[in-house]
């Protein structure tokens, strides 16, 4: 939207966490070079908001790991986050077809959840991913496509609500109300969701099973705050109601970190008006 991206501030105890998590990713790397120790570093640079540095260390590990899946998978996503939606899909792609092949493996978390369960794994991430860039170049009918593989991999809840919800998104934007619909069918209250609250609960305010106003606002951070929003702004939209929908796609814009997903589909929705 021509804004520059100020990289995020951090609190002083987040930052020297997240510091600290940067040097002993470097020093296993300068230690111990291998694969493995190449994604945490890259992935340590992005949790500081550092996505530049992120990517071009990504790119010089893939000269080292031309056939790295998982070098891709993330530098794919820090393609998404400067709003690279094509270099992100191209990346994912690949990373997608050197791993199609593979047996799934859980994909560690970086910032684990209250319980330090894993719940995404490297095949799902990367689709997910993959579905996302083309939903942000609103190639809704292949973010559609995407997802689908994706929910056909996810093996738990939480994966399952948060890929069930851009599907949802994708098919009512390409127009395909009755296939979206049937994504809600397994949704209910008592789900077995141990982090992706949100997704969980915008579900249910498709369903008609929560009114939006319970979903909105209601205590959340900076990044969930995007995300019930512009779930919410999404679905006024498909459901005719333009109006209330501009009026929150303007303030994810206005007031929500520029990199949360909901953050950038509001973006790219405004951009298309």
């Amino acid at each position: 939207m021509g804004r520059p991206l100020i990289r995020p501030e951090l609190s002083e105890e987040k930052l020297d966490e997240l510091e600290e998590n940067l040097a002993r990713a470097q020093a296993r790397w300068k230690a111990e070079p291998s694969e493995d120790a190449a994604v945490w570093v890259g992935r340590r640079l992005g949790y500081l908001g550092r996505y530049q540095e992120s990517i071009e260390w990504f790119t010089r590990r893939l000269q080292e790991y031309p056939q790295s899946y998982r070098l891709r998978r993330h530098r794919g996503h820090r393609f998404l986050s400067l709003r690279n939606f094509e270099r992100a899909a191209v990346d994912l792609r690949r990373a997608w077809a050197l791993c199609s092949h593979l047996s799934d493996e859980i994909e560690q978390d970086g910032a684990p959840n209250a319980l330090g369960i894993p719940r995404s794994t490297l095949q799902t991430n990367i689709l997910y991913h993959l579905g996302l860039a083309a939903y942000l170049q609103a190639d809704f009918d292949g973010a559609a496509g995407t997802f689908t593989d994706c929910l056909e991999l996810c093996t738990n809840d939480d994966m399952s609500v948060a890929t069930r919800n851009w599907l949802y998104h994708s098919l009512r934007r390409a127009g395909r109300a009755t296939q979206a619909e049937a994504v809600l069918s397994p949704i209910t209250a008592e789900m077995d969701v141990i982090e992706n609250f949100t997704y969980h609960r915008l579900l249910l305010v498709y369903k008609g099973h929560l009114a939006a106003r319970e979903v909105l606002g209601n205590g959340l951070d900076g990044v969930q705050n995007a995300t019930a929003s512009y779930g919410v702004a999404n679905w006024y939209w498909v459901e005719g109601r333009r109006a209330p929908a501009e009026v929150l796609l303007g303030e994810i814009v206005a007031d929500t970190p520029w990199n949360a997903f909901g953050h950038m589909a509001a973006e790219a929705d405004l951009m298309r008006r």
